[in-house]
């Protein structure tokens, strides 16, 4: 009897730890570029820039391409399942409901500024359009719930923000200088940010940029394969920015909190010490053709590995599955010092 009794009350533990975390990030506004985009970009009939074909989502149950940028799921999948929440659907799948479950903007190629992979053909949904609708979304919650209610649901939910590795991708065609162009792409999510204070939103994670250099499209330029160190120089250089930006801003906004993750430190643990984690194969995409698989991108023509695990890299610029659920363990172990200046549990309990 004593045995079942304890048993019981794990159960009972467990149950409440699930619910309370549950219940403590009732929805997440999810805002960024490919590396957390779910579909969106499926319902922009003429973008090229789309993953909704095979070899994508292989391992996405089912086997099917859902407009991730991956063999399965990505971060924003396993963000959400820590959570205990559903993964937040596209915005422009239903762009007129009122998404009290949270919802995604993120697009894949989008960038901080509005001109980033954007021609006369509407490719990406970038940031400040992404602000626009999330704008647009506040006004029904306020309309549905009232503005007490909204304003509270919204204090108590999560925003990510994963965005910039495609301004810096596309830095040369600026025609700045690498710190004004830096000093440019902060300044420039600072107001998107303040934007979504003003809407409500209160809990940030912010993503940092990662070492872009060493991802196998960069990588393809290289005779000997190595890393690009003048966009990963760039990429630091703009996390340092970033940094300073996001205190600065915390003392603008006493009410705002966050949590900032140093993906550079991450990503670059995994290039140098890959069997920690269990992969293998760092410079290489997993799907694509040619010389490290990055010659052409991941195709229904293109070639895919077996051993998708032990990949960091998916294809020419995006992690595998199992490196994105290894990202964001990372983050929720807060052992290691790669979240600050508060954890995620810290975060979410405020």
């Amino acid at each position: 009897m004593a045995k079942f009794s304890c048993f019981f009350l794990s159960i009972l533990v467990l149950f409440y730890a699930s619910y309370s975390k549950a219940q403590s990030v009732p929805a997440m506004y999810v805002f960024g570029d490919s590396l957390v985009d779910v579909g969106n970009n499926h319902y922009l009939a003429l973008s090229r820039l789309r993953a909704d074909f095979p070899h994508n989502g292989v391992d996405y149950p089912g086997r099917k391409a859902t407009g991730r940028f991956s063999n399965g799921k990505n971060s924003a999948d396993f963000l959400a399942e820590k959570l205990g929440l559903a993964t937040a659907p596209p915005y422009l799948s239903e762009p007129n409901d009122v998404f009290l479950k949270g919802v995604s903007f993120a697009s894949g190629g989008a960038g901080i500024f509005n001109a980033t992979n954007e021609d006369a053909i509407k490719q990406t949904i970038p940031l400040p359009v992404q602000l626009g609708y999330f704008s647009q979304v506040h006004q029904r919650l306020v309309k549905q719930l009232g503005t007490a209610s909204a304003q509270e649901h919204l204090s108590k939910s999560l925003f990510p923000v994963v965005i910039g590795s495609n301004d810096l991708i596309n830095f040369s065609e600026s025609g700045n200088t690498p710190q004004q162009f830096v000093n440019l792409m902060v300044s420039s999510l600072k107001v998107v940010l303040k934007g979504l204070h003003g809407l409500g939103a209160r809990k940030f994670l912010i993503v940092g940029t990662s070492p872009i250099g060493c991802a196998p499209k960069q990588r393809f330029k290289s005779a000997t394969n190595e890393c690009n160190e003048e966009i990963n120089s760039l990429s630091k250089n703009y996390n340092q920015g970033l940094q300073s930006m996001l205190q600065e801003l915390k003392s603008e906004l006493k009410d705002m909190h966050y949590s900032y993750l140093n993906t550079y430190s991450i990503f670059t643990e995994f290039v140098n010490h890959p069997t920690t984690y269990g992969f293998n194969e760092t410079k290489a995409a997993c799907c694509g053709l040619g010389k490290l698989r990055a010659k052409v991108p991941c195709t229904p023509v293109s070639e895919y590995c077996s051993n998708r695990s032990s990949h960091i890299f998916w294809d020419i610029y995006h992690p595998t599955q199992t490196t994105a659920r290894t990202f964001i363990d990372i983050l929720f172990s807060s052992s290691q010092g790669y979240v600050t200046p508060i954890t995620i549990q810290q975060l979410i309990a405020i």
